[in-house]
């Protein structure tokens, strides 16, 4: 195979990988991909090469994790650089390197946003508006003047429209709910220091 169609087949393969991964599209199946670009392969040298592109896909930020910076094309040349020396079969060739280059520049942001996307949890929250009034009243006609904070959470689903929840703490209330708040970061912060 000539170096551009090699070259053209592994840019195709990878788009397949990302769209079955990131985007969801069950269409794209790994026989698929064998037929259209590699019909010539035996299925075991096909295997191969696809869990090599796979892996690499996985192995790039942010597909490794969504917290890792993005890798800018001097750390994606570097790291392609040294995958194309691996020694024994592990690595890639020039050409593969070259089209995981050209897809990387491609699809670098929409496969953030996926992951993003993938990794929110539904229904989310979409606004918050809150504001301190004085409670003039209380429900039994007692006069009342201690400060209440009104909270309303804006939620909603990817493409639905939003449901409101409206939340009303006195003093004693937000100082336990920032009580819990500083409790969970502690806990964050000592999973986070642990790994």
């Amino acid at each position: 195979m000539a170096d551009a169609d090699s070259q053209r087949c592994v840019s195709a393969l990878l788009n397949g990988i990302t769209q079955r991964l990131y985007y969801g599209n069950t269409e794209i199946t790994e026989e698929f991909l064998k037929n259209e670009l590699y019909a010539e392969m035996t299925q075991d040298e096909f295997r191969a090469l696809h869990d090599k592109m796979r892996s690499l896909l996985k192995v790039l930020p942010p597909l490794s994790s969504i917290a890792s910076a993005d890798m800018d094309q001097t750390q994606l040349e570097a790291f392609l650089t040294a995958q194309t020396r691996k020694q024994g079969g592990g690595g890639v060739t020039p050409e593969q390197a070259a089209a995981l280059a050209r897809f990387w520049k491609a699809h670098r942001t929409r496969v953030r946003e996926s992951l993003l996307a993938q990794s929110r949890w539904e229904p989310g929250l979409r606004g918050l508006k809150w504001r301190v009034d004085l409670h003039t009243s209380a429900s039994r006609g007692q006069v009342s003047n201690s400060p209440v904070a009104l909270v309303e959470l804006e939620l909603g689903r990817t493409g639905e429209s939003s449901e409101f929840v409206c939340l009303e703490f006195d003093e004693q209330k937000v100082n336990l709910v920032l009580k819990k708040m500083a409790e969970l970061q502690e806990s964050i912060d000592s999973v986070v220091h642990r790994s």
